[in-house]
């Protein structure tokens, strides 16, 4: 047999897999047609009945039990796949070097995929103000390439249920009724993706020699926008217009000093986004941007998400 009808597809571990994108990772995994296998805790494994676990089981998932700090659990799962996927919280990102250990001493694995998912650290231009946030990620890269680690950098920017929901007002779950804050000048273009959608992105990059030792950056036509193109979008969906206050930078640093944590955190990213620009501030092209080598991809846009919320004031 030859082509696709008679390839093998590549069994997949996807670590982290009982967070909201690690499910979704799984997922688009077990849609793709890969075997797919997902490293769970013991106290998850437990109780099978879980919200976390019952829709990688139905989905069809092998679960595995093991953690980030049991390495002969964790070389064991690895020893099963070819292509593994982290999708740990940026505060367990260095958590991560045991499984590159893992992944070294297993020597079967074509492709990893690090927990990043987020801004490309190496881009971000917010000096040491993110509290080590992306240094983390950093050191993780530099040691899957000092290992010589076949892998793949997913970088997204924002999930669309991070600040999108509120129409990026840090505090509020929902959009504002009357007035709305723009951040800067409020032109600069930051970039939403749903997480179901970054995840089959991720998926498609796996067997693909095209993005091998690459970072694939995701910034779908619709999806990147400033805040005022946000706020038109939004009163034209509505039919009313907001009082728009516009923060300065100085403001929001100001802000930014005074905010008690998890809010500060909110105004730093927000600030790198919407002032700094760190989302699109560079250059890419079409050999390293996921609609571009992968038009067959269908993704949510931010016109589309925010009908939902329309949908639920």
């Amino acid at each position: 047999m030859s082509g696709e009808a008679g390839r093998t597809r590549s069994r997949v571990l996807v670590v982290g897999a009982t967070g909201r994108l690690g499910g979704s990772l799984a997922r688009a995994s077990l849609a793709a047609g890969h075997p797919t296998f997902a490293l769970v805790r013991p106290h998850h494994l437990a109780r099978p009945d879980s919200p976390h676990l019952e829709p990688l089981v139905a989905a069809g998932a092998t679960l595995l039990e093991g953690s980030l700090e049991d390495y002969p659990s964790l070389l064991e799962a690895v020893r099963q796949v070819d292509v593994v996927i982290c999708a740990v919280p940026t505060k367990q990102a260095l958590e991560q070097k045991s499984l590159i250990r893992a992944i070294k001493e297993a020597g079967c694995v074509r492709r990893f995929i690090p927990a990043e998912f987020g801004l490309d650290p190496t881009k971000v231009q917010i000096g040491e103000m993110d509290y080590g946030f992306y240094e983390k990620k950093i050191e993780v890269r530099r040691l899957i390439e000092s290992e010589c680690i076949p892998h793949t950098y997913i970088c997204c920017n924002f999930f669309m249920r991070y600040l999108l929901p509120s129409l990026v007002q840090p505090g509020l779950d929902s959009p504002p009724k009357d007035g709305i804050k723009i951040f800067g000048e409020g032109n600069t273009k930051g970039v939403f993706v749903k997480e179901s959608d970054v995840a089959k992105f991720t998926i498609c990059t796996i067997e693909d020699p095209r993005t091998l030792n690459k970072t694939l950056y995701l910034r779908p036509p619709g999806n990147v926008c400033s805040m005022n193109e946000l706020v038109d979008l939004w009163e034209t969906k509505i039919n009313k217009s907001l009082k728009r206050t516009y923060v300065t930078e100085e403001q929001l640093l100001t802000e930014i000093h005074d905010a008690p944590f998890p809010l500060k955190m909110d105004l730093i990213f927000i600030y790198s986004a919407f002032v700094k620009g760190d989302h699109t501030y560079f250059e890419i092209d079409s050999s390293t941007e996921g609609t571009q080598l992968y038009p067959h991809v269908n993704y949510t846009t931010v016109n589309e998400y925010l009908d939902s919320l329309v949908q639920n004031i």
